[in-house]
């Protein structure tokens, strides 16, 4: 099983759990990543820039939304840095949102993350933060379907948080969302990646 195919409803293949220790914000994670997963053996450097460089929730609270969810790191960081937010760990994949769940537990967040298939997100929640490391290779045609359906479920004045490798067509990703009717600023940028900021005015 190919990494290729993180974005297989049920991945086939072995498991082959393994630990991937990372920091954010001064604060040690110890996940359960596995093979059929998006970067099962490591923390993608692109999901690290971001945790790096978007303003985590803090003591905000609010109801987040982790798009592309994987094994958790996203959800799993929000989560355990906002005790007051509620996060829907999103994914097709069946073997990461029994990871998500799992890490969630040893997190000691498993009653404020929750990990989802996307139709099983109920149809009024709204989302103050959406946050992902998109998807890029599902090709271009499902990754603004993807988009598309989730920014309008942005709370008013809320904000979405991508992080696309500029190669990969992270500018070009941004052109297209303000002509969509999505405001999208370059927020950061790091080691070829960017951070898009998306408003819901």
């Amino acid at each position: 099983m190919t990494e290729d195919h993180y974005f297989a409803a049920v991945p086939s293949g072995d498991i082959r759990p393994r630990t991937v220790t990372f920091m954010v914000a001064g604060r040690v994670y110890q996940l359960t990543a596995a093979a059929g997963v998006f970067s099962g053996d490591r923390l993608d450097p692109g999901t690290a820039i971001l945790l790096r460089k978007a303003p985590l929730p803090a003591t905000r609270g609010g109801t987040y939304l982790d798009l592309g969810c994987g094994y958790g790191p996203i959800a799993c960081v929000l989560a355990d840095t906002s005790p007051a937010a509620t996060v829907y760990a999103v994914d097709v994949n069946e073997r990461a949102l029994d990871l998500v769940r799992q890490n969630a537990a040893e997190a000691g967040v498993a009653d404020r993350v929750i990990a989802s298939t996307p139709d099983d997100v109920p149809d009024d929640v709204v989302f103050d933060e959406i946050w992902s490391n998109p998807p890029i290779r599902v090709g271009k045609r499902e990754l603004h379907r993807m988009l598309l359906r989730w920014l309008p479920r942005l709370a008013p004045d809320g904000s979405a948080w991508l992080v696309v490798a500029r190669n990969l067509g992270a500018d070009s990703l941004a052109a297209w969302l303000g002509e969509q009717g999505w405001p999208t600023e370059r927020f950061a940028s790091q080691r070829g990646y960017r951070i898009l900021r998306i408003r819901d005015y």
